[in-house]
């Protein structure tokens, strides 16, 4: 029976329609970046201090330097592992009292400064940057800070409550509906980010954001996967990863370029809507078509890619099917995830890789944030580091198959991470970091790779849905995991990344090898993954069908 890939051997795998899609979705790709990972310049923490009345008069008068006003006015470090009162307390002193003298004018009221009475911030804080953020806007400092690790952690709450609905609906209602509705929604809430009067606002549209970005993503990632032929699916899933890559990489340039949070946000919003573009160069797939038994769209379909590509359709076009034919239209449930054995067992494994693979990402992100540095060249080589991970899965991907790159990058990392604890050379520490953040990235982009190929057809961007709705649900803890940890000791989150990443480096070899094997398309095919793929006219024939990152990241 003529199937999809049969028609695409004759048609095009990788024709000018392919390409065309492939360069619209990439697009869609790019512009996710800023909406996982924003929150890094959106909600960034500037230098700051209390700002104390009579300070500013004091200091004009007396002729000070900056160094000489923080000081003379500005209370030192406190002890270790305490807040520090530079940031978060001031001398409890009138400065506009006349006998204070401009050489070390607190001499004259304690013997020593640290003796000196020290109170809140009652009249807000200065902050030591050209820019502005939320921090900077809505004061997220000291004992507001935790709203910091809310707003990071708001647009994680908004993937996984978005995983339980936007696979369903991607899969009930198919691929393109899903895509357009969620990045029209995307944009909008983000336009609103950038207009909101106030914290609670802000929080409401970013987990609006959060709900339906990443299916955006995901329906994106789906579709340009199921679209080209056997021989180039492998790469297109891991170049449209690549595109958030890219996305990162410019996200660096222009959070530098436009230093303001709400410029910010409203230049990576707008160009969004751009994307609606694809209601006319993106049609559905006919996979999801097919599974729906809407043959006759399929066909249609089918029939438009070939012209696009300058091929004659097959004479037998109107036999199309799927691999294997059902009596009834497949619907997705959620129970269909748990419904057999090699299902359930898959479905346990990789929602722990997919929680792992979160924790990991972000939680060496931030590990290495607490050294210091220029944020934007410190985003800008991080990003780097991901590049590489893409050429080493399309060079070992197919020599060694899925199962050991994604369980050797696991184990990578934990021992990354487990090396990390006894480096003390700071250098050699970011060289390790960046192995480590170099591991993950790989993971990250293999698990996304082996989910799909493990669920049919009709479950599929369920079942990465479902999934990934683990990484998002990391995501949410790993800030405050993060620095509670670190309160401890600093090397005590490495030590849990170290167990996660081992761990998840030997759970995912009781995972069938998919290297070889054609996309499922029934419940049938998912059970019978663990044998060898029959070969088709002395070729053996490869699907991946892959869905989200998030990436979430």
């Amino acid at each position: 029976m003529l199937t999809v890939d049969d028609v695409l051997e004759q048609v095009g795998e990788f024709g000018w329609f392919q390409k065309q899609a492939f360069l619209i979705l990439c697009l869609l790709s790019a512009a996710f970046a800023p909406i996982y990972v924003g929150t890094v310049f959106l909600a960034f923490t500037p230098d700051h201090r209390c700002r104390s009345p009579g300070v500013a008069e004091l200091s004009r008068r007396c002729g000070w330097s900056l160094a000489e006003e923080l000081s003379y006015t500005v209370p030192g470090p406190g002890p270790e592992g305490q807040a520090f009162p530079r940031r978060c307390r001031r001398y409890e002193v009138d400065w506009n009292q006349s006998a204070l003298g401009c050489v070390d004018p607190l001499a004259g009221l304690a013997a020593n400064s640290s003796l000196l009475p020290l109170g809140p911030c009652r009249h807000g804080w200065v902050y030591d940057t050209p820019g502005s953020s939320i921090v900077t806007e809505f004061n997220l400092v000291c004992d507001d800070s935790w709203k910091v690790d809310l707003f990071q952690s708001c647009v994680n709450v908004g993937f996984f409550l978005g995983s339980l609905g936007i696979g369903y609906i991607a899969d009930r209602f198919g691929r393109k509906v899903c895509l357009l509705a969620t990045t029209l929604i995307s944009a909008i809430l983000g336009v609103l980010t950038a207009v909101a009067p106030d914290y609670t606002s802000l929080l409401l549209f970013r987990l609006g954001q959060g709900l339906v970005s990443k299916g955006s993503w995901t329906a994106g990632y789906t579709l340009i996967t199921e679209f080209v032929g056997l021989g180039y699916r492998r790469t297109v899933a891991i170049l449209y990863q690549v595109a958030f890559t890219v996305g990162l990489v410019l996200l660096s340039g222009l959070a530098y370029a436009v230093p303001h949070w709400r410029w910010l946000q409203l230049a990576v919003s707008l160009p969004t809507f751009l994307l609606l573009l694809c209601y006319w160069f993106v049609p559905e797939s006919p996979r999801w078509l097919l599974s729906q038994k809407r043959n006759t769209q399929a066909v249609k379909i089918m029939d438009h890619i070939a012209r696009k590509n300058g091929k004659l359709p097959p004479p037998d076009l109107k036999m199309l099917s799927l691999e294997e034919d059902v009596t009834e239209k497949l619907s997705p449930s959620f129970a269909g995830l748990f419904r057999t054995p090699h299902l359930r067992k898959h479905t346990f494994i990789l929602m722990y890789l997919w929680f792992t693979s979160s924790v990991l990402y972000q939680g060496l992100i931030m590990h290495m944030g607490v050294t210091g540095g220029n944020l934007y060249l410190d985003f800008f080589y991080s990003a780097l580091v991901e590049f590489p991970a893409a050429f080493i899965i399309l060079v070992t991907i197919e020599r060694f198959g899925r199962l050991y790159p994604l369980a050797g990058s696991n184990l990578v990392v934990g021992a990354a991470c487990f090396f990390m604890i006894f480096i003390s050379l700071h250098w050699l520490n970011i060289v390790v970091a960046c192995v480590g953040r170099m591991g993950i990235t790989l993971a990250f982009q293999m698990v996304c790779l082996v989910n799909a190929e493990l669920y049919p057809t009709f479950l599929r961007n369920l079942g990465v849905m479902v999934c990934s709705s683990l990484c998002d649900l990391g995501g949410v803890i790993t800030p405050f995991l993060v620095f509670r940890l670190m309160e401890d000791w600093q090397g005590l989150p490495l030590i849990l990344f170290a167990a996660l990443g081992l761990v998840a480096g030997g759970m995912t070899l009781l995972l069938p090898e998919t290297k070889g094997v054609a996309l499922p398309e029934t419940i049938k095919d998912a059970e019978n993954l663990r044998r060898k793929a029959k070969p088709k006219e002395n070729k053996i024939y490869v699907q991946i069908q892959t869905s989200e990152l998030a990436g979430t990241r």
